[in-house]
């Protein structure tokens, strides 16, 4: 699964539902703009005076005002080859005292942090929403800002219909020669970028965008992915970190196993909660207990492997593989709002009927129905991660990895141990991608907020109590319920705490339990 992020279709509920706010309502023009100078490039960043010294040139878009920022291809070499990422700034509310810029991520890695920016209404509190211009940026490779692109839709419709789950040896090696041809196709197709788009390449992105903004410290909301990107600038610039909260957490030491591992376990856990939500409603489709009910899921899957439902309700996939089917289900797994969703699908899967179930996939992969995506997260994805941690490209590590996985998780063990094959044959390499993955302690930082969901699928709430237990100054605020991340989705318990941090600078109490 491997994706850190918030599901495509909450992202646009919220869009549409702020549809009828027009651009004047959303532009404060009002309220005289902070001073503005050049800033000198902090330690680490030598040669980069031209980038501190540019200022954003706004303009008028949907949903608030839009920017270019030029950033260089290669940090190694900032004389060279120069790329643009793309900025959108909602601004704080006309005649509130405005404090700064929030910048905000998403997730992914791959997630648009300028459509998460356009949703400010619903991704911060109405008094953060007030005093701060909530900005959002396509990270490099993402959406807007120079994007990654390495196969046709059609082909990205066949990669992620593949059999997730090999059996055999010849499944084994099918599986493995369809993950090397992804990498190949992207060494083939991306383009030099290809090697410039780790998360410390976006997180030194992130610090020339805090000085184009005229912020002397970053204010920061990372969700998901979000907060390994946010983890990874406060270790590169802890002395430049203002308000940061890190929101279901990614702990930046995690190995590439235990990121596929604890994921697993974490889909096992949120897919548990909603089987007994299931039995709950009553008439639950795949047994009267939670075991039943589980066993029931994989005997589906299994079932489907082996014969793919003819329906999809998409005339651009005709089957409904054990791929999609299984994404689907991890999709719903994001949020409780869409429990309800994943009964009637499997119900009507059960009938001969994947259509609903292909629905809940496409929102995952941003896939339009019918074909096409709306962004390039199942690539980009793929560019980061494998940048980001060493991975083997032994098909025997991955496969007894798998199998071990099923004490754990039975379910989606299997499913994620298989996943990040790809990164094994990546054309492309780093010097993290080439070292173990390392603790960020942030030594120099203020206190940094980190919040954990205790059945949170895609961010177990182990990695957030191991990131604060790492970072020199952090609060933990914890959160009992399900679904992924807590702020803004949660409850007042959560969100009063993180809202006042953000507006007044106090920080939460420590252990927090919501």
């Amino acid at each position: 699964m491997r994706r850190l992020s918030l599901p495509a279709a909450l992202v646009a509920v919220a869009l549409l539902a702020s549809g009828c706010t027009t651009i004047g309502d959303l532009l404060d023009r009002g309220e005289p703009q902070p001073s503005w100078s050049p800033q000198e490039p902090p330690a680490g960043m030598k040669g980069m005076d031209e980038f501190y010294g540019q200022r954003l040139a706004w303009e008028d878009c949907g949903g608030g005002q839009c920017a270019r920022l030029e950033v260089p291809q290669s940090y190694a070499e900032p004389d060279g080859d120069t790329i643009e990422v793309a900025v959108l700034k909602v601004p704080a509310r006309r005649g509130s005292q405005r404090i700064g810029s929030l910048v905000v991520n998403p997730g992914g890695p791959g997630g648009s942090g300028v459509d998460y920016a356009q949703a400010a209404d619903f991704i911060v509190g109405s008094a953060v929403r007030q005093r701060f211009d909530i900005v959002g940026f396509d990270p490099r490779g993402v959406g807007r800002s120079a994007p990654i692109d390495c196969i046709t839709d059609p082909e990205l419709d066949a990669f992620l219909g593949q059999d997730p789950t090999p059996d055999d040896s010849a499944e084994q090696q099918e599986f493995a020669a369809n993950a090397k041809g992804f990498a190949d196709e992207c060494g083939t197709n991306a383009g030099p970028l290809l090697g410039h788009v780790s998360t410390v390449d976006a997180a030194k992105d992130m610090d020339v965008l805090r000085a184009a903004l005229g912020e002397r410290k970053l204010h920061y909301l990372g969700k998901s992915y979000g907060t390994y990107l946010g983890a990874t600038y406060a270790g590169l610039f802890p002395q430049l970190v203002g308000r940061f909260v890190l929101d279901g957490v990614v702990a930046p030491d995690l190995t590439s196993q235990e990121v596929n591992l604890g994921q697993a376990k974490g889909f096992e856990t949120a897919t548990r909660a909603w089987a007994q939500f299931c039995i709950d409603k009553g008439g639950c489709p795949l047994g009267g207990s939670v075991d039943e009910v589980m066993q029931g899921i994989r005997d589906f899957l299994k079932d489907v492997d082996e014969k793919p439902l003819p329906k999809t309700g998409d005339p651009a996939v005709t089957q409904l593989t054990e791929g999609w089917a299984s994404t689907g289900i991890a999709a719903a797994m994001y949020d409780e709002g869409m429990w309800d969703g994943l009964v009637e699908a499997l119900r009507d899967a059960l009938r001969g009927d994947g259509a609903e179930l292909m629905g809940l996939a496409n929102s995952y992969a941003d896939r339009n129905p019918g074909g096409g995506y709306s962004g390039n997260i199942m690539e980009v994805i793929y560019a980061v991660n494998c940048l980001d941690k060493p991975e083997s490209d032994s098909v025997e590590e991955h496969a007894e990895a798998a199998e071990s996985s099923r004490a754990e998780a039975p379910t989606w063990g299997p499913f994620l141990m298989w996943s990040s094959l790809t990164c094994g044959s990546w054309p492309v390499k780093t010097e993290r991608s080439s070292e173990p993955p390392a603790k960020i302690t942030a030594e120099g930082a203020p206190p940094i907020v980190v919040v954990g969901t205790t059945r949170d699928p895609a961010t177990p709430y182990e990695w957030s109590v191991r990131l604060h237990d790492q970072l020199a100054k952090a609060s933990l605020i914890t959160y009992d319920g399900d679904g992924h991340t807590a702020y803004t989705r949660s409850n007042d318990c959560v969100d009063k705490p993180i809202d006042e941090f953000y507006v007044k600078g106090t920080v939460p109490r420590d252990g927090l339990r919501c």
